[in-house]
């Protein structure tokens, strides 16, 4: 923010500001100060990376965790996309819930890369993977945006399922089979 001097009312002298235009300027400071949260170096330096792998669209997707409020609508944009239903393309907001699961995921198992099998599901695609058999939820968490179906590259899905369970948040599926882990950010259940 650059603060500039005003002289153009009658009777100032050049760079000088009287006491009420000073008080009126320092307060305009102080409200921006208070709604805008810019991150100092130290809160910066504690920022990690999330990086993610969709294996259904061969994209990946790269953001900064915690995600600095002055860029939060863009970055949960992104996210948004990235996790859309790939079938269908149809977008859902994602609860930024989820991220904070899954970068303690991270932290707790010195994982790399998530490898998202399924991040947000329509309606209609829910309903026919529940017609094909696929053991989907008809209330999934996954049609609100608060789910997501994972690996981590570098760590077997069991320590992930491990790492989720010690979080004692939403809820985890251990898909031993298919090798993937489910988590939510609905009640904390186990499966």
């Amino acid at each position: 923010m650059t603060v500039t001097k005003r002289t153009d009312r009658v009777g100032d002298k050049p760079g000088l500001l009287s006491r009420r235009q000073f008080l009126k300027g320092m307060a305009a400071v102080a409200a921006c100060a208070v709604t805008v949260e810019i991150p100092s170096i130290s809160e910066a330096s504690v920022r990690e990376r999330l990086s993610f792998y969709h294996t259904h669209t061969g994209e990946t997707l790269t953001v900064c965790y915690p995600i600095a409020p002055r860029c939060e609508r863009k970055v949960m944009e992104e996210i948004n996309y990235f996790l859309r239903d790939f079938r269908t393309g149809d977008l859902h907001d994602i609860d930024p819930g989820l991220l904070d699961i899954l970068y303690h995921i991270k932290r707790k198992s010195g994982g790399r890369v998530y490898e998202v099998i399924s991040g947000y599901r329509s309606p209609a695609t829910n309903r026919m993977l529940r017609r094909r058999g696929h053991g989907v939820a008809l209330h999934s968490l996954h049609m609100k945006g608060k789910a997501i179906d994972i690996r981590l590259t570098g760590v077997n899905t069991l320590t992930v399922r491990n790492c989720a369970l010690s979080l004692r948040r939403g809820g985890v599926g251990y898909y031993r089979k298919s090798d993937f882990v489910h988590v939510d950010t609905g009640r904390f259940r186990v499966w």
